[in-house]
């Protein structure tokens, strides 16, 4: 049974709206791609640079941290305040649960004093979930710390346990570097940036996990853009085969229509009839010969 105009049309509107779709999700991909690309070329071209003053790139107090300056390596000069440790949770290392250690370093940016957060590494968790297994000391005195700059994250909209965050926000941080009822680093000035600690001169006495490498993989979004440009494809060139399937008329000659309206035999080919004619001549004369040879 044909399908009726009504129905190719709402078939062919169908074919044409996920068409589009597979098309949008394709652009998507497309541009998660450009923007990982974009993302890589940055860390590939600032995370191996040579450190440089923290000052050469976050000049003030208050300064934020522009984006092509991310991942860029330090030197960042003070001490460490480890009265405000704070612990950052639900961040693993390698698959392994535990928290990082936010530490304030007071420093000085354009003569005034300044706390930048440093994050100097990953520790895991000790027999009781909600606490790490230890709590390794900074070094004391004056310290330069080359870290990877970062920018500072955004709030968390939820609340946490006294002394720990969930976002390396310099606000929360700072407000939770509470010792003995009172922030330690209330007073200073901070910058919209922290860093990841790469080394430290003099080094601790016990060292942390360093925060991994900045991961450079490009995943698999270009992949799943070819993906969705051939569903858009095969959207639409689905619709034409159905339809060149289902409309097409047989070619039926008018030669054929006669023959097929003719007697048992006689749409035979002409050179066949002919053939069966002489036969049935050579039958007549066998027999007026035969009558006569009586």
């Amino acid at each position: 049974m044909r399908r009726t105009r009504r129905q190719w049309v709402t078939l062919g509107l169908a074919a044409v709206l996920l068409a589009s779709l597979c098309v949008l999700a394709a652009f998507w991909q497309w541009h998660r791609y450009t923007d990982r690309v974009e993302q890589i070329a940055l860390v590939e071209a600032n995370y191996t640079a040579e450190p440089v003053p923290l000052a050469g790139v976050v000049g003030s107090p208050g300064a934020t941290l522009a984006a092509e300056d991310e991942w860029r390596p330090v030197v960042v000069v003070g001490e460490y305040v480890p009265s405000g440790t704070v612990l950052l949770r639900n961040r693993p290392v390698n698959g392994t649960p535990g928290f990082h250690l936010i530490v304030p370093l007071r420093t000085v940016l354009d003569g005034q004093s300044v706390v930048f957060l440093v994050d100097r590494g990953f520790v895991p968790l000790g027999a009781d979930a909600g606490q790490p297994a230890s709590v390794p000391a900074p070094p004391v005195g004056e310290i330069a710390v080359t870290v990877t700059l970062r920018p500072d994250e955004p709030a968390a909209d939820r609340g946490a346990e006294a002394g720990t965050v969930s976002r390396i926000n310099n606000d929360q941080v700072l407000a939770a570097a509470v010792d003995g009822g009172a922030s330690v680093v209330a007073d200073d000035a901070t910058v919209g940036a922290y860093g990841q600690m790469r080394s430290e001169d003099p080094a601790a006495a016990e060292a942390l996990v360093p925060a991994p490498r900045p991961d450079t993989d490009p995943g698999s979004h270009l992949s799943y853009a070819f993906q969705w440009g051939i569903f858009a494809l095969g959207a639409v060139g689905g619709f034409v085969l159905l339809w060149r399937r289902e409309t097409r008329v047989a070619s039926v000659t008018a030669g054929e229509l006669i023959a097929a309206d003719e007697p048992d035999g006689a749409s035979r080919p002409r050179r066949e009839r002919r053939a069966s004619r002489r036969t049935d001549e050579e039958h007549e004369d066998a027999l007026v010969d035969a009558v006569q040879a009586e």
